[in-house]
């Protein structure tokens, strides 16, 4: 499998990008419109927020699903057993955040939804005639104004080496959402799974935004678009002492989007929470 790296400014972009994720459920793309300082200064400002004491004033709830996650109560990935080596903070664009994090958070939220938008239109614009046909609206409509989509600030801690045996960062999963955007983590780690079953690296140079499809987008585009399996592996050597911080923004359409005739957006998520056990 070959994941194709896209510069965004190509006459091609949205074509290459799009046939990326037909083939392989990714794309990875550079000269984006992200800044990178901004990501790198989240990365540094929500690193110093989760080691610290302040935390615990923002611990998440089962009602509203904002807030902070501690490894305690993180997800199980669905047809996993053991919890993930984890930690995140829930943001939408209703929700809370701790207000000297709050500025920066803001402007890359809108920034990368911006993008997914534009992105959602690429996919659009190059989905084969009979696919596109099974959407219920235009993607990029489907998460217009929507309150769903998640920006998750996440904190893989050091590991202690006391983790259960088998236990990872994140174990094999894929997402809910439509589209998941994805700057580069601070550390390795993310792998994706191969048509023939074989974990391959992910490119994490800083700089580049890695994108994948979710289970939402594969459902709206009958299997389509694959929402393709992905893990963060734990680090060895110098990497197991570090924290990985990582800022995926999981694109999610207006509940009452049609996804399918089986789903709307709202039933496909909350089955989903309820099998990740965050949601009764």
């Amino acid at each position: 499998m070959n994941v194709r790296v896209v510069d965004y400014h190509a006459p091609d972009a949205a074509e290459q990008f799009t046939r990326s994720l037909h083939e392989t459920g990714f794309g990875v793309l550079v000269n984006h419109p992200v800044p990178q300082d901004l990501v790198e200064k989240i990365y540094a400002d929500w690193l110093a927020f989760f080691n610290s004491q302040a935390k615990y004033d923002y611990a998440f709830s089962m009602e509203r699903q904002d807030g902070w996650f501690s490894p305690e109560v993180s997800e199980t990935a669905k047809g996993a057993t053991l919890k993930d080596i984890k930690e995140y903070f829930h943001i939408y664009p209703w929700g809370r955040v701790p207000p000297q994090l709050k500025a920066d958070t803001d402007r890359y939220y809108a920034i990368a939804n911006q993008l997914a938008q534009e992105l959602l239109s690429w996919v659009q614009q190059y989905t084969p005639a009979h696919i596109a046909a099974h959407y219920t609206e235009p993607l990029s409509h489907m998460i217009a104004d929507s309150q769903k989509t998640l920006l998750r600030v996440l904190r893989y801690p050091p590991l202690t080496g006391r983790e259960p045996a088998g236990s990872l960062r994140a174990a094999a999963h894929g997402d809910i959402n439509l589209l998941t955007i994805l700057p580069a983590a601070n550390e390795p780690g993310l792998q994706v799974q191969d048509k023939q079953g074989e974990w391959l690296d992910v490119p994490c140079d800083f700089g580049t935004l890695v994108v994948n499809i979710g289970d939402m987008l594969q459902e709206a585009s009958d299997g389509y678009y694959p929402s393709t399996q992905h893990r963060v592996v734990n680090p060895s050597g110098e990497g197991a002492a570090k924290s990985r911080i990582s800022l995926p923004l999981f694109l999610h359409p207006r509940p009452e989007v049609v996804l399918s005739e089986r789903y709307t957006a709202d039933s496909y998520l909350n089955e989903r929470l309820r099998e990740l056990g965050v949601k009764q």
